[in-house]
């Protein structure tokens, strides 16, 4: 019986191991913004477009199509749609999703904060 038992528990925990390694961190997400982005977007219930365009919604929104901010020529021929892939793939490398982007942003390689940050802005509808 005991043994049925540590066998139920090993695959449990082989279960939800991989659960745990790739949750997304809505909160870790919410300090990379801060310290990352915020210099230059916005998002909240007053956010508004200024240095750049306000991030509210921008989950499912067409690249460029915010009235507030005036977006650079490529950006607003990019004919993109900010689904979550491929905002990943900005955060990796702005200029190569949208070669000439006026984002001043090198891009991110760790897979886990692009996941946080992804997050945090899935929080704003």
């Amino acid at each position: 019986m005991r043994l049925m038992q540590q066998h139920h528990l090993l695959l449990l925990m082989a279960m939800v191991a991989p659960l745990a390694v790739g949750a997304e961190n809505v909160e870790a997400g919410k300090l990379l913004f801060t310290s990352r982005c915020a210099s230059c977007h916005q998002i909240g219930t007053s956010a508004h477009g200024g240095f750049a365009p306000q991030l509210n919604g921008v989950i499912g929104r067409t690249a460029g199509s915010t009235t507030d901010f005036k977006y650079s020529p490529a950006m607003k021929n990019a004919k993109l749609v900010w689904t979550e892939k491929n905002l990943r793939a900005f955060l990796q490398a702005p200029d190569d999703v949208v070669p000439g982007t006026k984002m001043r942003f090198y891009g991110m390689s760790d897979d886990k904060k692009i996941a946080d940050l992804l997050a945090y802005l899935r929080s704003f509808p």
